[in-house]
């Protein structure tokens, strides 16, 4: 059976195990690497990016959780996540630190402040039927690399067709939030990528 890990430093831990839970998917925290290498696959949950980066570095995870990536190990970010899985930031504080793997661009609090927070309906290649998209300070895909696959944008409104969902291999991102709610689509999608992946937990050590 293989195993999703919830990086567990800050940010929306409980909502994603519970929605993975939900599928019957063997879901555990990862605040150590031991934990890491004990997942085949790992969700980069939304909260504070700079925050979260701070703390991997201080759990000495940032080289550990790099090299998985690099390897191959199925990530899912999801909102801050996103931005820790981009290569490339905009407007992000002097000296912010991701893990990569994604080849974007990603624009930090793109579409405002807290109180610029919205929900709305896309659609997103793979899945049938709109998504319900919970954007809270959400970033955007600036620019996406040849080999980025993208898989939503908004439809509407004055950030129409910014790119809200990508997938790059075995990496899967969003700039809103799919834990929140009942739908459980997305952490499917990202579930079926990690079965298909080839497990291999020997990399980060």
């Amino acid at each position: 059976m293989t195993t999703i890990g919830v990086l567990a430093l800050q940010g929306d831990v409980r909502e994603h195990l519970r929605t993975l839970q939900r599928l019957g998917v063997d879901a555990m925290p990862v605040r150590r690497l031991d934990e890491l290498e004990a997942c085949d696959g790992l969700v980069i949950p939304g909260g504070e990016s700079t925050t979260m980066a701070k703390l991997a570095r201080t759990f000495e995870l940032i080289e550990p959780l790099r090299i998985r990536i690099k390897a191959g190990m199925p990530c899912l970010g999801t909102c801050a996540g996103m931005i820790l899985l981009a290569e490339r930031i905009v407007d992000g504080i002097a000296g912010q630190e991701t893990f990569g793997g994604l080849d974007v661009t990603v624009r930090r609090n793109a579409f405002g402040r807290q109180v610029d927070s919205f929900e709305g309906d896309l659609f997103m290649d793979g899945i049938d039927g709109p998504v319900h998209g919970v954007f809270i300070r959400a970033p955007w895909v600036e620019e996406a690399g040849p080999g980025v696959e993208v898989l939503a944008r908004v439809p509407g409104g004055p950030a129409a067709d910014r790119i809200v969902a990508v997938r790059q291999g075995a990496l899967l991102a969003t700039a809103f939030h799919p834990e929140v709610g009942t739908d459980t689509r997305i952490h499917q999608m990202f579930a079926d990528l990690v079965q298909a992946a080839p497990v291999d937990r020997t990399h980060g050590t």
